[in-house]
């Protein structure tokens, strides 16, 4: 009696399958909608966002133009920053941070609060132009001290928005 072997195809298909579940099970492991408190600066986007009115695009420049959209460079916070007097601004031992990394010619270290797999294409310029507002995503920035994930933007999260404003929803749209 012999056996025969699995055909190669069905080998194959059970690999992408292991693949797949595993990289989508790291994802959702480390994509929590817990809050990162552990910023190396204590930004709060209800002053600047909220009570200052900053626009998110005044600050995160590439959403116009990129897949991403950006944090502010430190030069851009120091432009508005170095105009008032550090102790006369609303937590001076942040904004002391802030020159500190001015001074050294350093990047502001940011942890990222929302990301997606590399598997998927999302581009925050399309969602602008189809006047989607970052609210939608995003939800109340205005009004949080520390910015809180609020959104899983897990593929059925994704679907179900586009399915309600009859945007595409091929696999190609967000897959390529």
């Amino acid at each position: 009696m012999s056996r025969k072997s699995p055909s190669l195809s069905i080998v194959f298909a059970l690999f992408v399958l292991l693949i797949a579940m595993t990289s989508v099970g790291s994802y959702a492991f480390f994509s929590s909608n817990e809050t990162i408190k552990d910023q190396p600066i204590a930004f709060s986007h209800k002053s600047h966002a909220g009570e200052q009115k900053i626009a998110c695009l005044y600050c995160h420049i590439y959403a116009e133009r990129s897949s991403v959209a950006g944090v502010p460079s430190v030069q851009k916070c120091i432009g508005c920053h170095e105009m008032i007097e550090v102790e006369a601004q609303e937590g001076v031992e942040e904004v002391e941070k802030l020159l500190a990394y001015w001074e050294d010619k350093k990047p502001i270290p940011w942890l990222k609060i929302y990301d997606l797999p590399d598997f998927v294409y999302f581009s925050h310029r399309m969602h602008l132009n189809a006047e989607v507002d970052c609210k939608a995503c995003h939800g109340e920035v205005a009004e949080m001290v520390q910015i809180e994930k609020v959104s899983s933007l897990s593929m059925g999260w994704c679907l179900k928005c586009h399915q309600k404003q009859e945007a595409p929803i091929d696999c190609n749209v967000c897959h390529k």
